[in-house]
């Protein structure tokens, strides 16, 4: 039997194929035994699996139910609705899903809050400016700020992942909407400083040249301890499951944190602005 070697960086849609059948034959189940599970003919799966042919929301629902993720932030419900409206960034929805998994998250950012700390009314305010500018449609605006919900949702899975979080000072004295958006905002970042699972710090402009990145990275780490990247530009994000690639931006990270200022020394700057913003 020739089995056709699956390739999720391709396209969404050529994750999503690879998603499912990774989780298939983790289960043991051939095609015919999720068949029977689906409703679907072992043809059309296949088909799904190897890219030729599109999920639906029917389909998506019954995986979700064969495979236990009704509901879920790894549902493939989810990963239909982040394809069908076309608004995230190619690689994005697969490293959600590895996200809602990680048990630790380090993050850096720049200029904006990233969507883990974000309040509804900033993801709103954030996502409005671009239906403004045309870049994306009301529709996807509101799948987006439903998206960083789900994610945030993990939060409080029992254990929650660790989260190092390192903002660019340009996240925080970016305005974003009117003085009350900005202030929840800051008593949310605040909020998370207080956690006992989170470090929350600021790489502030004077780092200079020391600074090891110039654009947003995340790095998860996995239950069995594999790592992995994700990295954006304005056109495309990528994830990076290579050990040996992932080794040198991890770290930089550590570097990254050497050299940002301290989480009190972050929280007192906080402080500072959502005083300023009232």
């Amino acid at each position: 039997m020739n089995r056709k070697e699956l390739n999720p960086d391709a396209s969404p849609q050529a994750a999503y194929g690879a998603r499912l059948r990774s989780l298939r034959e983790a289960r043991g189940w051939t095609q015919d035994d999720l068949s029977e599970r689906l409703a679907y003919s072992s043809v059309h799966i296949s088909a799904v699996e190897t890219g030729r042919k599109p999920p639906t929301l029917r389909f998506s629902r019954s995986a979700d139910r064969a495979f236990g993720l009704a509901g879920s932030v790894d549902s493939f419900e989810r990963q239909y609705h982040e394809m069908k409206h076309g608004s995230l960034l190619e690689s994005f929805p697969e490293y959600v899903a590895f996200e809602g998994r990680a048990v630790e998250i380090r993050l850096y950012e720049v200029g904006v809050i990233p969507g883990l700390l974000q309040t509804q009314e900033y993801a709103a305010t954030l996502e409005a400016d671009a239906v403004r500018r045309g870049a994306i449609t009301s529709e996807q605006a509101e799948e987006r700020v439903e998206l960083v919900a789900r994610r945030q949702a993990m939060l409080a899975r029992t254990p929650p992942p660790w989260i190092h979080a390192v903002l660019d000072e340009s996240c925080i004295r970016r305005p974003m909407g009117d003085p009350a958006v900005m202030n929840a905002q800051f008593e949310r970042l605040l909020a998370v400083a207080e956690m006992p699972t989170t470090v929350l710090q600021i790489a502030p402009f004077t780092m200079g040249a020391r600074r090891p990145f110039s654009l947003p990275v995340t790095v998860l780490t996995m239950a069995d301890r594999s790592i992995m990247s994700y990295a954006e530009s304005a056109q495309r994000g990528h994830l990076e499951r290579e050990t040996t690639s992932v080794l040198p931006i991890l770290t930089a990270y550590h570097q990254l944190q050497a050299e940002a200022l301290s989480q009190a020394a972050s929280v007192a700057l906080i402080e500072e602005l959502r005083k300023g913003s009232q």
